[in-house]
């Protein structure tokens, strides 16, 4: 088993949110590029 000491459990955190920021970014571009290629009207489909 591995201990790890306060700086790299500080390193590690920073990592992990560094991550999660990049991974959410992803998402928000992915999800403005959908909405620019098919248009606001893919929000409201009509029946």
């Amino acid at each position: 088993m591995v201990t790890l000491s306060a700086a790299q459990k500080k390193a590690q955190r920073s990592r992990s949110v560094a991550i999660g920021i990049a991974l959410a970014l992803m998402v928000v571009i992915f999800y403005i590029a959908t909405i620019a290629k098919f248009g606001p009207g893919i929000l409201n489909p009509g029946m």
